[in-house]
């Protein structure tokens, strides 16, 4: 008598992920991913690329509510985070790899398939052994059919995009502990 048929591994369903332009003290893209009814946040002061070669440092910092995803606006001056914010690219992702996501981040490693407009293929994220709060990682392009090595950013924050932005608070408010 055999054993068992051991069951093929299958992602998790497709979670939303997003990342935004913002131009606040410093431009810089905020690469979320939802996960565990949050979106997981990184502020990415590069952003992302499709280039296996650009090891990208990202800044892990307060998780934002899923309303946030489809946030694009002026947050005004005083307020937290103030500048323009648009949505570089959105789309859904999937884990890489069996197990739980949110425990595979836990353990400071993340592979993900990304199925965006921009960003599309294998990437993952690992945190650095420095940093005193072991909120810095880094955010890696897989080689795989995606890949481009010739990739360049390019900004979303056009004349014509900024013209049909307006004012408002995002749905997000850090909290007293931060």
């Amino acid at each position: 008598m055999g054993s068992p048929a051991k069951k093929a591994w299958q992602p998790n369903p497709s979670l939303r992920f997003v990342v935004h332009e913002h131009k606040a003290t410093r431009l810089h893209y905020d690469f979320r991913l939802e996960m565990g009814g949050v979106l997981k946040s990184w502020a990415v002061p590069k952003g992302p690329s499709m280039s296996p070669a650009d090891k990208r440092l990202a800044v892990m910092v307060e998780d934002h509510p899923l309303e946030y995803i489809d946030f694009e606006g002026i947050i005004p001056e005083q307020s937290y985070g103030a500048g323009m914010v648009v949505a570089w690219d959105c789309g859904t992702y999937d884990a890489a790899e069996p197990g739980d996501p949110e425990a595979q981040l836990r353990s400071g490693k993340l592979a993900f398939t990304l199925n965006g407009k921009k960003l599309k293929g294998g990437f993952a994220l690992a945190r650095l052994a420095r940093g005193q709060k072991g909120n810095e990682w880094l955010l890696v392009k897989k080689k795989d059919e995606h890949a481009d090595p010739a990739f360049v950013l390019k900004s979303d924050l056009t004349p014509d995009r900024l013209e049909k932005l307006v004012a408002k608070i995002p749905p997000c408010e850090p909290s007293e502990t931060d």
